[in-house]
């Protein structure tokens, strides 16, 4: 194994051979979060026939330029990808690889650059797609939490410090709730020119809509618990590419390294293995074409093949309380807090299910549909579905939000998308539905005047009305016990 350093077009760029005469077929990944950190994914793909090539993206670690983040990949991409098939050691095959902002980086290439910089095969893992699709929700609500610790650990600056919210927080508890949320640099206390750009992106979905010209196969890869968990599934389904591949686990955004409450034995796989004979099997156009894939059904220990989908199901619910609540901007509920409070004035409306008699496997979509009235013209909607086990745990299933505008105190119906589940639950399981008017710090608080969120100044409560009658939990379930299938066949058909 040969490995060496050098630039290409000003970037850091690290090469790690096999052992051999060579040529080789190529992996690339580009990152900003330091190529030195994926040494030793590069020496696991050299030992297994690839050249490795990481490259620090333009402005981040050794490399020169200004860093602006989905400003230059395409541009730079190119360029590495051309000086890559120029090289005696490259038989001219490549893999574009990474995972969360890299992966963009691999898709840019797949999507946007010219047909000779295109590469032959995209691995892309937990991705995010692009400033709006990782700022805000499909519908339109802002990320506040996950976008300040990226923008804190990595905006504006040419290394990293991943901890740099989590200290501005043990210091400001009320760091995320100051007005309005564009001075956040100044509470950090250092420049980040480029945070308040950020919010000004609101066209999400460029490169799913991309994805419907794709030339090239596919292996997405994500997690049930990572915020880009149905980008990840969207992009799969949007890919018309020879073949597209998806393997969603019970993980976090860290993938396996970060497994769920739900994840089991089987859960565990070996990622990089199974990326190697994917991009093998890739390359010699031994993919069956079509959409195919595994999804892992927490707390079951088992996989099913993706696209499996249970029949709709809408579940009863009995109000707790809450039909008339209070969401207050300086009292929201809170993301990162399953408790409810027992008394004082109601800041959600409550609902619960009976014990399920038998166990539910939930494959699919989880929508509320609600018919409510906000005294504010403007207001949004959090649905927070939680799992009351019969040992008294509270576990989060799902949440979604929305934001509406309109005449105060209208009352209309509308619906609460919930993301996608792959879930066992057990007999004597509750399920809890939460309705309320914020899930901060996770989302940023919407400030009720109309104004927006990010830059508004000035807050005031919303009285909210909820219909019990009318509310609709709506599931997907399985009608029988699965099948299990084995996530490396899938993938590898």
């Amino acid at each position: 194994m040969t490995a060496y350093s050098t630039a290409v077009g000003g970037l850091a760029t690290d090469i790690t051979l096999p052992d051999g005469d060579g040529p080789f077929p190529a992996v690339v990944i580009r990152t900003p979060y330091d190529r030195a950190r994926h040494r030793p994914e590069a020496r696991g793909w050299a030992r297994r026939g690839f050249a490795a090539v990481v490259q620090d993206v333009r402005g981040r670690h050794a490399s020169a330029g200004e860093w602006q983040p989905y400003a230059h990949e395409t541009t730079d991409g190119t360029a590495a990808v051309r000086w890559i098939r120029r090289q005696p050691w490259s038989d001219g095959r490549l893999v574009a690889a990474g995972a969360s902002y890299a992966a963009h980086c691999a898709l840019v290439l797949a999507l946007d650059a010219p047909g000779d910089a295109r590469p032959d095969a995209v691995i892309a893992a937990v991705p995010a797609l692009g400033p709006a699709d990782t700022a805000r929700e499909a519908s339109g609500v802002e990320r506040l939490l996950a976008r300040a610790g990226w923008w804190a650990a990595h905006g504006d600056r040419r290394d990293s410090d991943e901890t740099a919210l989590d200290k501005a927080l043990a210091e400001d508890p009320g760091l995320l709730a100051h007005l309005p949320l564009t001075a956040l640099p100044e509470r950090l206390g250092r420049p980040l020119p480029s945070w308040a750009g950020l919010w000004r992106h609101h066209a999400r979905g460029r490169l799913v809509a991309r994805a419907a010209h794709a030339a090239t196969p596919l292996l997405a890869v994500g997690g049930h618990h990572d915020h880009f968990a149905d980008e990840t599934d969207a992009l799969w389904r949007a890919w018309k590419g020879p073949s597209a591949r998806l393997l969603l686990g019970p993980w976090g955004h860290a993938l396996t390294s970060a497994p769920g409450p739900d994840a089991g034995p089987a859960h565990r796989l070996d990622l990089g293995a199974l990326y190697v004979r994917w991009a093998r099997r890739a390359l010699a156009g031994g993919l069956a074409p079509g959409r195919h894939g595994a999804l892992a059904l927490g707390g079951a220990d088992l996989w099913l093949p993706a696209g499996a989908e249970g029949a709709p199901r809408t579940l009863r619910t009995r109000l707790v309380h809450g039909s008339a609540f209070t969401a207050d901007p300086a009292r929201p509920v809170r993301s990162d807090d399953l408790t409810v409070p027992a008394d004082g004035p109601a800041d959600r409306c409550l609902l619960l299910t009976p014990p399920l008699p038998r166990p539910l496997d939930l494959v699919g979509p989880a929508a509320v549909r609600l018919r409510a009235t906000a005294h504010t013209p403007s207001a949004d909607w959090a649905a927070r579905l939680v799992a009351l086990t019969p040992e008294g745990t509270a576990e989060r299933l799902a949440t979604g939000i929305v934001r509406r505008s309109g005449p105060a105190g209208r009352a209309c119906e509308f619906t609460v998308g919930l993301g996608r589940l792959a879930r066992r639950i057990r007999a004597g399981t509750r399920l809890r539905l939460e309705i309320s008017g914020h899930h901060f710090p996770a989302h940023a608080r919407n400030p009720h005047t109309g104004d927006d969120p990010v830059t508004a100044v000035r807050t005031v409560v919303s009285r909210r009305e909820v219909d019990p009658a009318a509310v609709a939990l709506t599931l997907h379930v399985l009608p029988h016990r699965p099948a299990p299938t084995d996530p490396a066949q899938e993938i590898l058909r």
